[in-house]
């Protein structure tokens, strides 16, 4: 099974769109043949099917798209097999053309290139319109030490209420993964769990994405769109990186916020709102409590409730339940043999300070999965780079610096493919995962990336 299905004839269009939205939402799908439609829609069951409009050469009118979406509208709902939401692209983008794909069913509409950010939300948005967001429960918050026991039982006491949770803590210590567990544990547990990242909505849409937007408001509104406050009516609206979010798009949520009420663009009245809100940020406690950074105003109305989520340093006593749990996880995905993990390198991931915390921790684990040719994990297998590292190796052995990518070795251990691997993650980190600055900065094509992004499973 996948959550989505891409159905496009171009190879680096899918790919595009699958590296983006496997990071956010999990299994992503690829079809290139509109004939296959309905057997994928079988084998693959998604909640959302991105649909292309052209399939044949010549084609600019988007008329095979509109057929597909006329055979979806009278497909019938098979047990276990409902007929997903449609968001279609295209590159021939006009009024008429999305005015009637949505009249055909169509959920939204997104022009080719697209804006990652704005197909993140439509994706999230169409999401919530078929079926709650998956939601694990607080057990799920894998660990045994004090910290994890602690966090559980506030989860537990907070959930039931309507209070407002603000979640603290560094990048990769599963905030979203808490956010979802208080969702779970509530009254509004049959609801929708909308994740929304603040950070990343431009300021020119915030209001139209959070708020929604009447059709005709503005040059690309070719229809009424509900916005992420009326998507998650009901439920929970987890507010991610609202500390990346500018002081004006502060005040614009402050309103609504305090309103319990907004208003779509090109509105004329507004609407009451029904979510419970859940934000998190990794700002220290320094930085939010500076008006500078952060309305004080704004901060008092998500505060009610605080958790504070532990870095991975501070309960090393849960890395080696996380370690076997990512590696079992990756070994049944990969289809590779269980391994034993070595002591060596047991002791080399407790000793650690991971950074990037648990989710440097399952990146590390699936490297190893992958690379490791063993009868048992060793630390190298790992790629860890630092002193926890090269305190790790055999007596004897020489060390050297990790790469960009965590690789460590002389030059005679890695491999081509590895140099390739880290050349690519380099460009990819100076250029703050831009993929068309990385392109530049290797010199290669946008599609030839692309498909060196999926080569390495980057």
């Amino acid at each position: 099974m996948a959550d989505l299905l891409i159905l496009d004839d171009d190879p680096d269009v899918a790919i595009a769109a699958r590296l983006l939205l496997r990071r956010r939402f999990g299994e992503v799908a690829e079809l290139a043949d509109p004939r296959a439609l309905s057997a994928a829609l079988e084998r693959h069951r998604p909640a959302v099917l991105l649909l292309d409009m052209n399939f044949s050469a010549g084609r600019a009118d988007g008329g095979e798209g509109l057929a597909l979406l006329r055979q979806l509208a009278g497909r019938p709902d098979a047990p276990g097999v409902a007929t997903p939401a449609v968001i279609v692209m295209t590159a021939y983008a006009d009024v008429a053309l999305a005015v009637e794909a949505v009249k055909l069913g169509a959920f939204d509409f997104v022009t080719k290139p697209w804006d990652n950010a704005k197909l993140l939300a439509t994706v999230a948005a169409a999401l919530a319109s078929r079926r709650p967001a998956a939601a694990g429960p607080a057990s799920a918050l894998l660990g045994e030490s004090a910290p994890m026991r602690e966090l559980r039982a506030l989860i537990a006491s907070v959930a039931p209420t309507e209070a407002n949770v603000l979640i603290l803590g560094e990048n990769g210590v599963g905030k979203e993964l808490v956010a979802r567990a208080l969702h779970q544990a509530s009254h509004r547990a049959d609801g929708v769990c909308l994740a929304v990242d603040m950070g990343a909505l431009p300021e020119s849409t915030f209001e139209s994405e959070l708020f929604g937007h009447r059709k005709g408001s503005f040059t690309d509104a070719r229809s009424d769109r509900p916005g992420r406050f009326q998507a998650a009516r009901g439920g929970t609206l987890f507010l991610d990186e609202i500390g990346n979010m500018p002081l004006a798009n502060q005040a614009k949520l402050l309103t609504a916020l305090e309103r319990r009420e907004v208003t779509p663009v090109g509105a004329d009245r507004p609407e009451a709102i029904d979510v419970r809100i859940v934000s998190a940020t990794n700002l220290d406690e320094t930085q939010l409590f500076d008006p500078a950074h952060f309305r004080p105003d704004l901060l008092y109305r998500l505060n009610t409730i605080v958790l504070r989520v532990p870095p991975l340093r501070a309960r090393r006593d849960d890395i080696a339940l996380l370690a076997a749990h990512y590696l079992d996880h990756y070994a049944r995905q990969y289809g590779k043999p269980a391994r034993p993990l070595a002591a060596a390198a047991d002791a080399a991931l407790s000793a650690h300070d991971w950074p990037g915390n648990v989710r440097a921790l399952r990146h590390a684990c699936e490297r190893a999965v992958i690379l490791a040719t063993g009868a048992q994990f060793e630390a190298a297998d790992f790629g860890l780079g630092g002193p926890a590292a090269n305190s790790a190796a055999p007596a004897g052995m020489a060390t050297a610096s990790a790469s960009p990518s965590g690789y460590i070795g002389g030059p005679a251990a890695l491999s081509l493919s590895e140099r390739e691997r880290d050349a690519i993650a380099a460009a990819l980190a100076q250029a703050s995962g831009n993929i068309s600055q990385a392109a530049k900065l290797l010199g290669v094509s946008r599609a030839a990336l692309y498909r060196k992004l999926e080569k390495h499973g980057l």
